[in-house]
């Protein structure tokens, strides 16, 4: 079994950290920020509230003034950083932490920190308070970034305006009207750092889920500036291609659905225990004559505990068929128990999905250990 991520944290880490602020900070108390964290409710302490523990114990030994508190986590961040241009030290987030918990009333302190701290450990949480509380200060200070020559600090201009970052606090304004950062992702779409072009491909996937319309309509813009642009755009619209949406199939020249069939869909398992693998199997014939690009997916209706179904997409492959051709397509989906999901006992259901048509389903049951 995978050790803990919050086991990261641990006493060998903390102290190493209050080494470097010993040396950068030489009035730092040492001794009471590893007293005041390693208490005895530690061992019980989850990542997230670790990481604000640590956060929340550095207010206490840091000067009361906030911009002396920023500028020795700047200066520790500058020496850890050391010649690293680029970096993501997760490990490090609960300095990001310290800002958005004690910076909120400072705007311009706390910018000025997380466009620092930020090139080494990501200020994309950081800065989610700040959009809800400033969003236009906000939204203006990330256009500056996102032309900064640091692509980290680029790349936070991007990830921290999502609409809907994973993890993040939400900004429901952005959801509900996503205008404000296109002239970012505009800034960005062709930028040298594929770090930089993931998160805008992230941050458009986002805005795709409350206005696909808009997303296509920058992806039919971009398609073709760049070979680098055009996977960003392809994977931008992910999600509108799981979801079978017309314009994002036929932008990726994924039509001509009624060229395929779909024949002897079978399941060698129609009862499967929680824990063990749905089997089957299906034959694919493209019946078009000449070669046809085709996305080959599969959904899983997931029974409900209200007794309704949840769809989820799950892709086989996308590649060119020959002409004529049949192939035969064999696959197992797993029954495993994992926390990000519940599976009910009782009937679900299965389809095979070409290029964006559902063909035919079949039933299944599944059944308790």
């Amino acid at each position: 079994m995978a050790e803990p991520l919050k086991n990261m944290y641990s006493e060998s880490f903390v102290e190493g950290f209050t080494d470097v602020m010993l040396e950068i900070y030489p009035s730092f108390r040492k001794d009471a920020y590893l007293k005041q964290v390693f208490t005895e409710d530690w061992p019980q302490l989850e990542l997230k509230e670790r990481m604000r523990k640590l956060s929340a114990v550095l207010r206490v030994e840091l000067p009361e003034d906030l911009d002396a508190a920023l500028e020795i986590i700047v200066a520790v961040i500058d020496h850890l950083r050391g010649d690293e241009e680029e970096s993501m030290s997760f490990e490090y987030m609960f300095l990001p932490d310290f800002v958005e918990q004690y910076g909120l009333d400072d705007f311009d302190a706390s910018v000025k920190a997380m466009e620092a701290i930020t090139k080494f450990t990501s200020c994309e949480f950081a800065v989610r308070p700040f959009l809800v509380r400033y969003p236009k200060p906000m939204i203006d200070q990330m256009l500056i970034w996102s032309k900064h020559s640091h692509a980290m600090v680029r790349r936070l201009a991007s990830e921290g305006s999502r609409p809907r970052l994973p993890w993040g606090l939400g900004v429901p304004g952005l959801k509900k009207d996503p205008s404000p950062t296109l002239p970012i992702l505009e800034n960005l779409k062709t930028d040298s750092s594929e770090t930089v072009r993931r998160s805008v491909a992230n941050h458009l996937n986002d805005i795709s889920k409350d206005h696909p319309e808009l997303v296509m309509d920058i992806a039919e813009r971009w398609k073709g500036i760049s070979t680098d642009t055009d996977r960003l755009v392809r994977h931008a619209c992910r999600g509108l291609l799981k979801q079978s949406h017309p314009r994002a199939l036929m932008l990726f020249g994924l039509g001509h659905a009624d060229k395929i069939e779909i024949d002897s869909f079978k399941l060698h398992t129609p009862t499967v225990q929680i824990g063990a693998y749905l089997e089957f199997e299906f034959d694919l014939q493209h019946t078009h004559q000449e070669a046809l690009t085709i996305r080959l997916e599969y959904a899983i209706y997931y029974l409900k505990a209200n007794g309704t179904h949840s769809r989820k997409v799950f892709k086989v492959s996308e590649k060119d068929y020959e002409a004529g051709s049949t192939h035969r397509i064999q696959r197992r989906q797993p029954f495993k128990l994992i926390t990000t999901r519940v599976f009910y006992p009782g009937e679900h259901r299965i389809s095979i999905i070409a290029n964006g048509r559902e063909f035919a389903q079949h039933n299944f049951t599944l059944k308790a250990k």
